[in-house]
């Protein structure tokens, strides 16, 4: 494995002085010209449903592009005549009329009906508007403009209710708006002198980048997560520009046009543009093209290695996996060093969330998150001291075999249902999608085969060398994404210069860590230092993951070490993901063309690592980006593996032979990572923002409620199972409902549930009688060896 390092470190030091300054731009534009249309009055262009529709306002005669060219349509009781702006993005159409004073007042939607423009009337807006312009939000439609005393107004009405115009703060300053877009939660106004209007949630109205040209009617667009498109007039003729929601950058897209655009509307992935021509109107489409390269020779052979590399680790373990007793398989036989378990531990926890959706939120955002990691690290150590020494005492195979000892079976059966549930759906299809999402930004390679291959490669070794192959595979998988991770941020820095990156970190702010606000709908302190307090301080043993690490080490000081050590390596980390996102906002703040705007914000890093290294670097950086994935891929596996065996196997099929349990769950094995492969499989088709976020949802809606029982267990004497059990169910519902009305931030989700099956828990604990059995050894109280059999000495039993 060392020599194997020492190559791919090579290859990344030997790429770093062969790099190219610059890459070639990933995107190209097409245009495509389309039928002309004989109008010669004033032209208006939107959009339903992706067919282009034309209203010449002077004729007041409508228009729709088919197959057979432009065929006039019935407008219904539409008064084109009075109308002063179309605004359209693509699905959808908004017409501006005037009112009885000239100024823009009347306001309706448009839709086909029978093959017929039909409209639906809004609220007329509450204060008359010149220089007015529109935009739509996903339910909702936003009008801007001035009044007669030049005062600047932003309206906002519900398509829904669609009852009243809800007054929004305007732009300071005044000036009359050109363009208005709508993206990501934020709203962007360009005004006719060039000026650029950010409104962004939380940090309220702020100027941004001048807009490089005038604004073309009605061109402005949003597209893909964080990204508007526009046509702009320049001295050098009239170009598309891209405008990066996030960096504040804009870019230009292909080369001039050679006519100057009269409108524009959305249309596909990119705008229609019409302009004057003899005999009437000409048009044309520009659409966005991405450029994806196949990956090289040299990058595959890199990834082979690698994956059969760590094949080839699974092998070395099978034999003794095979022959040696179900302790082997589950815990390998628990002589794992203490560091190898604390950086498995580490391995675990991180992932390829970490390796791509990390640095994509501090890219997209600050290091407010990373708040939750210096919290942990305070977390850990509590963990470390009180409660791994009273598990690594008990010799479980199976944590919520605690739960049994101290409740009942039932609330070891349910616990360990919803830890599994939330592993598989919540975890598994994420952690896997992720480094095939990546692989295809980089490359032309199919997603969904992606995704096989590297679910394949986990699914063998890991069914086949168990613990030991899941633990010696995380050391050297930590290895290779840190040595990745650390070259691409000094490439960065090599490329535009520590200075760039300083200062445009300091420009917008992107270090920020603290964020000490009362509002629970935000990443707050108060709110990282809850949930630390409820997942990691209080019912840190709920992870069957982390704890079986624990659990495989040969000792009680061990055991603490491991935790100790996971603690000192989970901070730097952190810092090195949210550098990652950092410099990579620094760099296509200076290289805006260089990111495809149609990607999801989820694919910056590996965009990055596709367009702009060399190859070589990117195989390393591939792989360890799926080293990410397959380390905590592994231990999901391994983990949901040997609950199913213990947890349930075991229980209702008594009598079994130590090697039918493990042959058990080398089958387990291969099922559950067959699941994550479809539900990644899945994922691949759905159009997701943060996979961070969902992840961290999915994680409080499944995983929190049952967690609680750990602190009722540890930490009173008091509880009983059927106060557990109600609190578990009770804490599930309210989470549920919190989550549906969206009442809180997704970070909170988990601490709700935590607390709400403590409080709920104990309160219930009380109108039933207290517990009879013993409790030494069960409690923070009584840190005795306790009465509680060793899973392993019982696996043996039935054995022999």
């Amino acid at each position: 494995m060392l020599s194997l390092f020492r190559v791919l470190l090579a290859g990344c030091l030997l790429a770093w002085f062969a790099a190219p300054a610059a890459a070639e731009s990933p995107m190209s534009t097409v245009a495509t010209r389309l039928p002309a249309l004989a109008s010669s009055g004033p032209i208006l262009l939107g959009a339903i449903d992706g067919r282009p529709v034309a209203i010449d306002t002077g004729s007041e005669r409508a228009f729709v592009l088919g197959q057979r060219g432009w065929e006039a349509v019935y407008g219904g009781r539409v008064d084109f005549g009075r109308l002063l702006t179309v605004m359209s993005d693509g699905r959808r159409m908004l017409l501006i009329g005037r009112g009885d004073d000239g100024r823009a007042q009347l306001v309706a939607g448009l839709h086909f009906s029978g093959g017929d423009l039909s409209p639906y009337i809004l609220p007329p807006l509450p204060v008359a508007l010149k220089s007015v312009v529109a935009a739509f939000e996903p339910d909702a439609v936003l009008v801007a403009g001035t009044d007669a005393r030049g005062a600047a107004h932003l309206f906002r009405v519900d398509l829904k209710a669609a009852d009243a115009w809800q007054k929004l703060d305007a732009w300071p300053g005044g000036g009359a708006p050109a363009a208005l877009a709508a993206q990501n939660g934020g709203i962007f106004l360009t005004l006719a002198n060039g000026q650029q209007w950010r409104w962004l949630k939380l940090k309220g109205w702020s100027l941004g980048t001048p807009a490089p040209g005038t604004i073309v009617p009605g061109s402005a667009r949003a597209i893909g997560q964080a990204y508007l498109l526009y046509l702009v007039g320049t001295s050098g003729g009239t170009r598309l520009y891209s405008y990066s929601a996030i960096t504040d950058a804009w870019a230009p897209l292909g080369s001039a046009l050679p006519h100057r655009p009269l409108a524009a509307v959305s249309n596909g992935d990119g705008i229609l543009s019409a302009w004057r021509e003899a005999g009437g109107l000409g048009f044309s489409a520009i659409t966005l093209e991405a450029k994806r390269q196949s990956i090289s020779t040299i990058d595959a052979a890199i990834i082979g290695v690698y994956l059969f590399a760590m094949l080839g680790i699974g092998l070395t373990f099978y034999r003794r996996a095979k022959q040696g007793p179900s302790s082997e398989f589950f815990l390998g036989s628990r002589a794992i060093p203490f560091w190898a378990a604390g950086i498995s531990m580490f391995a675990g926890s991180i992932s390829s969330i970490s390796y791509l959706a990390v640095p994509a939120k501090a890219f997209e955002t600050d290091w407010e998150y990373i708040m939750s990691k210096m919290t942990t690290v305070v977390g850990l150590i509590f963990v470390a001291v009180v409660v791994v020494p009273i598990f690594r005492r008990l010799n479980l195979v199976s944590v919520f075999n605690y739960l049994e000892e101290r409740f009942h079976p039932s609330i070891r059966m349910l616990s360990s249902s919803l830890w599994i549930l939330m592993q598989v759906a919540g975890r598994m299809g994420i952690v896997l999608y992720l480094p095939a999402m990546a692989i295809g930004t980089i490359t032309d390679t199919n997603i969904v085969a992606c995704i096989v291959v590297v679910g394949l490669f986990t699914i063998v070794y890991t069914a086949l060398g168990g613990m030991r192959a899941v633990v010696w595979t995380d050391v050297f998988q930590v290895l290779v994404l840190t040595c990745g991770a650390l070259f691409a941020i000094g490439f960065i820095i090599w490329q535009i210069g520590f200075g760039t990156v300083w200062n445009t970190a300091a420009q917008f702010d992107k270090t920020k860590m603290l964020n000490f606000s009362f509002d629970i709908t935000q990443p707050t302190v108060w709110g990282f230092l809850v949930l630390v307090l409820f997942d990691v301080v209080l019912t840190f043993p709920k992870d069957q993951v982390l704890m079986q690490r624990v659990l495989a080490t040969p000792s009680e000081k061990a055991a603490s070490r491991s935790v100790w050590l996971f603690a000192a390596v989970l901070l730097p980390s952190a810092f090195m993901f949210y550098m990652i996102g950092t410099v990579l906002f620094a760099y296509y703040r200076v290289h805006p063309a260089q990111l495809n705007p149609m990607l999801p914000i989820d694919t910056v890093f590996p965009s990055f690592i596709g367009t702009e290294l060399p190859h070589g670097v990117v195989g390393v950086i591939i792989a360890g980006l799926i080293a990410a994935a397959m380390g905590t891929l592994s231990g999901i596996i391994n983990s949901v593996a040997t609950l199913l065996s213990v947890d349930f196997y075991d229980r209702m099929v008594p009598g079994r032979s130590q090697r039918q349990i493990v042959r058990f769950a080398e089958i387990a094995s291969v099922g559950v990572g067959l699941i994550g492969i479809a539900i990644a499989i899945i994922l691949s088709s759905l159009d997701i923002h943060s996979l961070l976020d969902l992840t961290i949802e999915l994680f409080g809606l499944f995983g929190g409620s049952c967690a609680g029982a750990y602190t009722l267990g540890l930490f009173t004497r008091r509880a009983n199972w059927q106060g557990v059990a109600i609190g578990i169910v009770l804490a599930s519902i309210v989470t549920l409902v919190v989550w549906i009305f969206g009442l809180i931030h997704p970070y909170l989700y988990l601490a709700l549930a935590i607390a709400s099956s403590i409080v709920i828990g104990y309160g219930a604990s009380l109108l039933f009688p207290p517990p009879a059995q013993s409790l030494e050894g069960l409690t923070v109280f009584s840190r005795g060896r306790g009465h509680v059999a060793s899973e392993e000495s019982a696996l043996s039993t039935q054995a022999s």
